[in-house]
């Protein structure tokens, strides 16, 4: 997997790209748990109790949606401190992508109720921040 990172070029806007991907994530899952609960324009009135209502696969592609907000502000504030403190931007690059990667997969995962394999996703792409971090502190 990390040889196809290499291929991402190492470029400021390629970060800020992988950062405004990482944003429109649960975006992209809240329309994924409308579609597969049959959200009508008349559910928009209210599209949070419509959510709160869901079973299956919209309840869960709901439930990505909030954990993707939740872990977001760590994965931003660490691409940011990271670059501050000079971490290389190849590192800063392919860290933030894999994050991106892992959360799509992580998405997906909880969609499909694949538990475990979620889980362990889950913990790989919080692990991508916490790297970057490590690496900002250990720079500074």
């Amino acid at each position: 997997m990390f040889s196809y990172l290499s291929a991402i070029p190492a470029t400021n806007s390629s970060v800020v790209l992988a950062m405004m991907v990482a944003s429109l994530l649960p975006l992209v899952f809240a329309i994924l748990a409308k579609v597969f609960g049959g959200f009508k324009s008349k559910d928009n009135a209210n599209p949070r109790e419509f959510l709160g209502k869901q079973t299956g696969a919209a309840a869960r592609a709901n439930a990505a949606q909030q954990n993707s907000y939740e872990t977001l502000p760590v994965f931003l504030a660490a691409v940011i401190v990271a670059l501050l403190f000079f971490v290389p931007l190849s590192v800063v690059t392919q860290l933030a992508w894999l994050y991106v990667i892992l959360r799509i997969i992580y998405g997906l995962a909880y969609i499909a109720n694949w538990a475990t394999f979620r889980s362990i996703i889950w913990s790989l792409s919080l692990a991508c921040p916490l790297m970057l971090f490590y690496l900002a502190i250990r720079l500074s």
